[in-house]
Parts: C-alpha cells; structure tokens; sequence
C-alpha cells in the first residue's frame, strides 16, 4: 500500500476523535453530573495507561525471553528497560513541571504607569488566563496524542509490509478507540462556567488525534521498537500525570456513586472496543 493510501487510513482512525468533542459544550451544572463525566474520563484513561503499558513493556519481554533462551546478552534488556523507564519519567515529570509553570503567577516586567495603562491584576493573557478544565482537557490531549502516534506507527507498518487486513482492523479498532478517547478530552470542560468555542474543541481534536495520521506516515517509512516504545512510555506518563489529577479533583467531592459509575462505564467503554478488535483478529 502506498503512502497515499496509508494516510487515508491514518486520517480515519484520528478523525473519529471529533465525534465526542461536542460534549465539551453541554453545559453540567449538577454536581454529580460533572463528576460522573469527569470519572468517566479516568476509567477511559486508566484502560489507555493499562493498554500503552502492555504494549510498551512488549518488547522488554521479549528481550527478556531471547535472554533466558541465550539468543542475546544483557544489552537489549537493558536497553528497552531503560527506554521503558526513562519514556515514563519524561512523561509523568515534564508534564507536572509544565502544569506548576501553568499555575504559577507570570513575572510582571517592570514599567511606569503611564495613561491608559492598566493594572495587572485587571487583565491576565495567555495561557495563565485558562481555567483549569482547559488546562485538565489540553493536558489529556497531549498524552492522548502522544499514545495515537504510537497506534499511527503500528498502521504504517502493517500497511507498508502489506498486511493490508490487519492495517483495516488496526483502523477500525482504533478509531473506535479514538471515539472514546474524544469524551474523556472534554469532560473537564463540563464545570467551567464559559462553553469552549469550537475552534477550541478543534484544536483539542488535532492535538489528540493529528498524531494518529502523523504516526502513519512515519511507521510507512520505518519500523523500530525503541520509536514505538519511547512513545508508548512518554503517553504512559502523562496519561498516569492526568488520571492523578481528575482523581484528585474528585476526591473532594462527598459523592461516591456517580464517581463510581463514570469510572465503571469508562473502562467498560475502553474493555468493549478492545475487545472488538481483538475478536477481529487484531
């Protein structure tokens, strides 16, 4: 299959994203509606984190099993595991340390008052202005992207060895995913005060699901384990960063159930579509 084909495939099983954005727009001011959402959220991501570590920790194994059976030394164990770990690290630190950069107040530069001028405390810009439903959405985006290019690469690769039945049941089962995957963006949207524009929600589209398309082109050219497990590892850690944070927002709420049935319905949403790839043969 060429790369033109390939990208088409790449672009189906990242567009589907889109079709759970618009709930950033339903407006949930009901307590347990919010947290319902927001639980929902965690159990999508807390499948994802199983899934990206089963699929990252692969080729340890495999390393591991060519050790015992004395087909290669310590190097390839070593190397996939320290790959493993510091991919994780990169993800869950580098995004706490972008979030507390988030949090923290922007340096004000000195300047003499002048007409017209306005006092800081009267207008914030930028990111610093963002409330933290969008901080919350625009970081799981991230690792959600980060986690689609690594699916984008398995495409390529089947599409360029010519597996083209497998590469049809990788899309299929992946853009289910990626449905999924669109709810659990925007569910911190859901207690802000002001509905995201849809530019917004497109651009949360393009950060989550772009990489899908991207990954396919590049898994097309080449084919590598350590590419594939730096990205799985790196989608780990945010997505582990993220899960600690809803949890931690939800945690200050006296109700239990609807933060139970979110996280029931999340991962059941996560286990069904994976089990409809799997059964497919994928």
């Amino acid at each position: 299959m060429d790369a033109g084909h390939t990208a088409v495939l790449g672009f189906l099983a990242g567009a589907t994203i889109l079709l759970g954005l618009p709930l950033g727009r339903v407006r949930a001011p009901r307590p347990g509606t919010r947290l319902a959402l927001n639980a929902f959220a965690v159990g999508v991501l807390l499948f994802l984190l199983w899934d990206v570590l089963v699929h990252a920790w692969e080729p340890v194994d495999t390393a591991l099993g060519a050790l015992r059976d004395g087909e290669v030394g310590l190097g390839p164990v070593l190397g996939f595991g320290l790959l493993f770990l510091s991919g994780l690290a990169c993800g869950l630190l580098a995004l706490a340390w972008w979030e507390r950069r988030l949090g923290a107040t922007p340096r004000r530069r000195s300047r003499a008052p002048g007409p017209g001028a306005m006092a800081y405390d009267e207008a914030t810009h930028g990111i610093w202005a963002w409330s933290a439903g969008r901080r919350l959405a625009l970081l799981i985006a991230i690792g959600i992207g980060l986690h689609n290019f690594a699916e984008g690469l398995a495409i390529g690769a089947s599409a360029a060895r010519g597996e083209i039945a497998l590469a049809t049941l990788l899309v299929i089962g992946f853009a289910l995913h990626n449905a999924t995957e669109g709810f659990g963006i925007v569910a911190p949207l859901a207690a802000d005060d002001e509905r995201p524009g849809w530019g917004w929600l497109l651009l949360l589209g393009l950060i989550g699901g772009g990489p899908t398309l991207l990954g396919t082109l590049v898994g097309h050219q080449f084919s590598a384990d350590t590419v594939s497990v730096l990205f799985l590892t790196l989608a780990a850690g945010s997505i582990l960063y993220v899960i600690v944070q809803l949890l931690g927002l939800a945690a200050r709420s006296p109700l239990r159930t609807p933060l139970y049935l979110g996280l029931l319905c999340g991962l059941a949403a996560g286990f069904v579509t994976d089990m409809i790839v799997t059964a497919g043969g994928a």
